[in-house]
């Protein structure tokens, strides 16, 4: 994973983004045009996918940027 760091870090921002902005959308009424999918299962699937996306977002911002040959060698 340390090898594309960037490019896992940047999914997790993409993620934890379009989820946050997609419940703040929400709650104006309207929603993007490319997630509108989410709202085939109804609201409550809908808000359950977008707070699961913002939480996977996070998850791999995380593990993207943990530096695992350190935590290692601090264990040992």
């Amino acid at each position: 994973m340390l090898k594309n760091r960037g490019l896992w870090t940047l999914l997790g921002f993409s993620l934890v983004i379009l989820g946050f902005t997609s419940l703040i959308m929400t709650l104006v009424g309207v929603n993007w045009a490319f997630l509108g999918f989410l709202e085939w299962g109804g609201r409550l699937f809908a808000f359950v996918a977008k707070i699961l996306m913002v939480m996977a977002g996070g998850v791999i911002i995380a593990l993207a940027n943990n530096n695992w040959e350190r935590d290692r060698k601090e264990s040992k």
